[in-house]
């Protein structure tokens, strides 16, 4: 890239290509998130249709989770060092020619390898994300933009259901992978001219530290999916993983830009941000899980419980945006305070109302928890992003996606502990407590964040 064109780019690229480069990352983030939700409808069909149990059928979600969660970082870093551009462009091919791969497969061991080779795709665009918005956006609109993106991941949640419900009822599963490949093609093109080109740190990829990342996530997510069905096991699997991370903090502590950012831990902003983020999304996920149990435990039908959670997403299409466009102007540490109360005033209006006959009120506060949720998350994650070195884009955007996972994964976690503990309906309702202690905490390290 020439001199003149480069400094342009220094503080966002010019009009139109801005939005151009937006429309390639909306449709690039969309799709993954509508993959996720698609497949999880479909999965009781694609059981049927490949002859295995419904147990097997689970890894087709949890083999895409745990590739993603545990190359986040990896990519993240080779992101920095190759370029933002050639390495998120790559990894959405990945997920397009896995996605004809799995359209296409035979059987279910030739799925599973396309949806690991899926999951690896969707790492490299969901870890790059943030750092491309950084460089697409100038920095007095990185709020804006960053609830754009949210409003996107919202929308795309809430629609995945009923799309893919539709596209069962004309077609066989196999046309809900075959549908991301035109779209991937059309993003990649677009994403080819428009993406920002920023030049990479050029440094040597750190592959011993990748490895070991591997290892520290792959081996504690597996041992966490696995710890109610083969204790042992799987408390093996996490002590494994948690050998493996102390080698890796180890290591790291050595790196001028390690792939594990602890770097950025030490800003005290970005630190904050990351422990509120995994708190908030564990809040979040905590209830959401619970909520549907709690619903049709009070003898709400399956339907019903849908409209009632119906306007969560809602009320996230609503207040990411607005929050993105008041963080570029007032503290985000109090806007992060706000939406944590708003979160935390309507999961506990739900946990001491009676179910029943409370519809209309129950869909109010799912929309106040939604877009509660929405007015933290944008203006946290313009905090982690915002605060990190222009240079270290790509490490803060692995970190943001790498809290969010250990948040939801914590919160399945939870969700398990409590019903074992209490049994269904019981459990279902301390779980939905738990998430609104998490979500409490979330504010409190938001409001500790904003005072120092």
């Amino acid at each position: 890239m020439n001199a003149p064109a480069l400094a342009a780019e220094q503080d966002g690229l010019p009009m139109p290509r801005r939005l151009w480069a937006v429309v390639a990352v909306s449709v690039s983030i969309a799709i993954t998130v509508l993959d996720s939700a698609m497949v999880n409808v479909a999965l009781p069909g694609i059981a049927r249709s490949l002859g295995i149990s419904p147990a097997a059928a689970t890894w087709l979600l949890n083999a895409y989770q745990l590739t993603v969660v545990t190359t986040l970082l990896p990519l993240a870093s080779l992101g920095e060092k190759l370029g933002f551009r050639p390495v998120f462009l790559t990894g959405f091919a990945v997920f397009g020619l896995a996605s004809l791969g799995s359209a296409l497969a035979p059987g279910f061991e030739a799925l599973l390898a396309c949806r690991v080779a899926q999951g690896l795709g969707a790492s490299a665009v969901m870890s790059l994300t943030a750092g491309m918005i950084r460089h697409i956006y100038p920095l007095r609109m990185l709020g804006r933009a960053i609830g754009i993106n949210a409003t996107v991941v919202a929308i795309a949640g809430a629609s995945a259901p009923s799309l893919a419900a539709a596209i069962l009822t004309v077609a066989p599963w196999q046309a809900l992978f075959a549908i991301h490949v035109p779209v991937c093609l059309a993003g990649i093109l677009v994403g080819r001219w428009a993406l920002p080109e920023q030049p990479g740190t050029r440094r040597p990829f750190d592959w011993p530290s990748a490895v070991l990342n591997v290892l520290t996530f792959g081996l504690f997510f597996l041992g966490v999916d696995l710890v109610f069905a083969v204790p042992l096991p799987a408390a093996a699997l996490i002590a494994g993983g948690i050998g493996a991370g102390v080698l890796l903090v180890r290591r790291q502590l050595r790196q001028p830009a390690p792939l594990l950012p602890l770097d950025l831990l030490r800003i005290r902003a970005i630190a904050f941000s990351v422990a509120a983020s995994v708190c908030a999304f564990a809040g979040w996920y905590t209830s959401h899980v619970s909520l549907p149990f709690l619903l049709q435990g009070a003898g709400i039908s399956q339907g019903g419980t849908g409209l009632i959670m119906t306007p969560w997403p809602l009320g996230m299409a609503f207040g990411a945006p607005l929050a993105g466009r008041l963080s570029d102007r007032v503290p985000t540490a109090w806007l992060c305070v706000i939406g944590m109360g708003s979160m935390v005033a309507g999961l506990s209006v739900v946990a001491s109302l009676p179910l029943l006959g409370n519809g209309l009120l129950l869909g109010a506060m799912m929309m106040l928890c939604g877009a509660g949720f929405g007015c933290f998350s944008t203006p946290n994650n313009r905090t982690m992003i915002g605060s990190a070195p222009k240079v270290r884009a790509g490490g803060a955007g692995g970190m943001q996606a790498t809290a969010r996972l250990l948040g939801t994964t914590l919160g399945t976690t939870m969700v398990g502990l409590c019903f074992q503990a209490a049994g269904a309906a019981d459990g279902a309702r301390l779980a939905l407590l738990a998430g609104i202690g998490c979500a409490t905490l979330a504010g409190l390290l938001s409001l500790v964040r904003g005072r120092r």
